[in-house]
């Protein structure tokens, strides 16, 4: 384990040392998923072991003695909307496989130009997306290692890019009164560049020079930008851990390359495995940060051994942008 994650380390620095801060493309990569994780406050690289693994730590899918799926939908700010659908399947001693889509949609917006900046009475959206496989398997009882592949494109209005990046994560759990220790990078992958018929232009090659073609068509070259990277810590332990009552908590060391680094801290409270009160607290120690409490709900129940249904809810403070809600509802068989 430690072997492992002093390599992430090592490729992490190596990868981060020619980035820079606010400069990256596909952000919404780093939007949670799953009304949990959520109100934990994203300390959930250590506690992953549900369908959400997929995307907090592909590792924590090993540690699941069931298959599932699950549906996650955040009403964000400013009209957009994240939808997160994900599903695993448990191959025994072969190790677990799932996937999952990620979908951010803008919404539609009213095409204004200089001449009518009121509006054309056209219209014209943007998205973005992601798909994903992952893989995860239990090398020891205790340590597991995980991996995904996902495709991630961009698009607004007849322009998009794309790129394929990988995700990678380990999981080891100790005898230490249940200490989990996670580390995960993701979102390796190539740049994005942005192309399409909405960067044809009509251009005069040389105004000072009466006389000639000023409508020669031309193309607009737009920059490359590197993905969202992130190399993750985490801890976590259930402080209490009974028949009725069981109490987790949970720290994420965030090293991203498109902002300073943070901390994320959460706990999760169950009662008779059926009703769960959390909280948590978002970019600690990052300056000018607009994240901050995260407060949830959520209720399990288990229809038969191996057959269950969760209702997952998440509020998160986001400052002078208001707040958040995240809605989720997962299915294990």
């Amino acid at each position: 384990m430690k072997r492992i994650i002093f390599l992430m380390m090592i490729f992490a620095v190596s990868a981060f040392a020619q980035t820079k801060v606010g400069s990256t493309a596909a952000p919404f990569l780093n939007i949670g998923v799953g009304s949990k994780a959520i109100a934990m406050g994203g300390a959930f690289t250590a506690t992953a072991n549900d369908v959400t693994s997929l995307y907090w730590n592909p590792a924590g899918a090993a540690k699941s003695m069931t298959s599932g799926a699950y549906f996650s939908h955040t009403q964000w700010f400013a009209d957009i909307s994240l939808n997160w659908a994900g599903a695993m399947l448990n191959l025994g001693d072969m190790g677990t496989v799932g996937g999952y889509v990620t979908y951010l949609d803008y919404g539609e917006i009213e095409v204004t130009t200089m001449r009518e900046p009121d509006g054309t009475g056209e219209m014209f959206n943007a998205k973005d997306m992601a798909m994903g496989l992952t893989y995860a398997y239990n090398l020891t009882d205790r340590f597991s290692i995980g991996g995904a592949v996902k495709y991630v494109t961009q698009q607004i209005w007849n322009s998009s890019a794309s790129t394929v990046a990988f995700d990678l994560g380990v999981l080891f759990q100790s005898d230490i009164y249940g200490l989990r220790i996670g580390a995960t990078i993701t979102n390796f992958g190539g740049d994005m560049t942005l192309d399409g018929k909405d960067l044809l232009v009509l251009h005069d090659i040389d105004p000072n020079n009466f006389g000639n073609n000023d409508q020669i068509l031309a193309k607009l070259k737009t920059d490359a930008y590197p993905l969202p990277l992130t190399f993750k810590v985490g801890l976590a332990m259930d402080v209490v851990n009974m028949p009725m009552h069981k109490i987790t908590v949970g720290v994420d060391a965030l090293h991203p390359n498109d902002n300073a680094e943070s901390l994320n801290i959460g706990g999760e409270y169950i009662f008779n495995n059926m009703i769960a009160l959390r909280g948590g607290y978002k970019s600690l120690f990052l300056d000018n940060a607009e994240e901050g409490l995260t407060l949830g709900v959520g209720l399990q129940y288990e229809f038969s051994p191996g057959l269950g249904l969760t209702v997952d809810y998440a509020y998160q403070d986001f400052g002078v942008l208001k707040e958040t809600q995240h809605f989720s509802l997962g299915i294990k068989f």
